[in-house]
């Protein structure tokens, strides 16, 4: 924790704060629906933001740490491909209008943050305090890629989320949407909008994805900062990556695959790690962009043949296009 001065804390947890701000009274403001160019240009300048301060970090703190971030941010990003096509299920199950989701998501984010950000210092502890939590971190993201690569689809069930019963439990919801509003009321009686639900399950929901991909992350650095800098611009960048991949998910075949490729990989160097001492980056930073890379351009190569005029506006209904 005392790598890096309190000073890059502060400073960048503040920029992240500045960050969420300017989305949410900028992008996020009103109602609007994020159109496939503009997702692409916002999915592209908080990538060139990740890799600014991953500059940033080569220059303060050396070229080891800074593969390190990119390498991290790498997986994250990779990671949260899984994400976005988790937040097209939870919008179809509450039936969201596309006009909400990007504000829904923003918020849902937010929380996503905070709960991450604990996921961090825990994990950081535990490593720190407990020398043989190395083989329990790394045995569980070999399970998990191993579990990954042999699962076909995502099954997300909102209905079942713990959290979200035990909100109804203590405040209502409304059966219909009011608007942007999280929270109405009714003759005196406060009660939630569906939207807060939405907020509820993306939030809770990102946690089970945390389990996977912040363990990942310290398998390549033991330093908390870098963790905690590649999740939140990962996680900053994923509204738009979801506006900009959500109507192509299923052209993405072989990407679950090589994220499972990766995961059992992180896991084995956590546990080689622990035996037999540390791998250098500069193995572990172009395997995993090599296989990441791979696994999508063969992915977007095996589906070259699908009909994309059917993917556009108006297709198959009589509209004009």
């Amino acid at each position: 924790m005392t790598e890096f001065p309190v000073w890059a804390w502060v400073g960048f947890t503040g920029l992240i704060a500045a960050l969420l701000v300017l989305d949410l009274l900028v992008f996020g403001r009103g109602s609007r629906e994020i159109s496939f160019r503009r997702a692409t240009v916002l999915s592209g300048v908080w990538i060139g933001l990740a890799l600014l301060f991953g500059v940033a970090v080569f220059a303060v703190a050396g070229p080891e740490r800074g593969g390190e971030y990119l390498a991290g941010y790498v997986i994250e990003k990779s990671l949260s491909v899984d994400n976005v096509f988790v937040f097209a299920l939870i919008f179809s199950f509450f039936a969201v209008p596309a006009r909400y989701q990007y504000r829904v998501l923003l918020w849902g984010i937010v929380g996503a943050l905070i709960l991450r950000g604990i996921f961090v210092l825990v994990g950081a502890e535990l490593l720190d305090r407990y020398d043989w939590m190395v083989y329990v971190f790394g045995v569980f993201l070999i399970y998990t890629g191993i579990r990954m690569a042999f699962h076909s689809g995502a099954e997300v069930h909102p209905e079942r989320n713990p959290v979200l019963r035990l909100v109804r439990r203590v405040v209502p919801v409304t059966r219909d949407f009011e608007g942007e509003k999280f929270f109405v009321r009714r003759a005196g009686k406060l009660l939630a909008t569906p939207l807060f639900a939405v907020i509820v399950v993306i939030g809770t929901t990102d946690v089970i994805f945390a389990v996977d991909s912040i363990p990942a992350i310290f398998a390549i650095t033991s330093s908390p900062f870098i963790v905690w800098s590649a999740n939140a611009f990962a996680v900053l960048g994923l509204r738009p990556l979801y506006f900009m991949l959500a109507g192509m998910m299923d052209r993405f075949v072989y990407l679950q695959t090589g994220l499972a490729v990766v995961l059992v990989f992180v896991g084995a160097k956590f546990i080689y790690g622990g035996l037999f001492g540390k791998v250098p980056i500069w193995i572990s930073l172009p395997f995993i962009a090599i296989v990441v890379t791979a696994s999508i351009v063969a992915s977007l190569y095996k589906t070259r043949s699908v009909d994309h005029d059917a993917r556009r506006p108006g297709a198959g209904t009589g509209l004009p296009r």
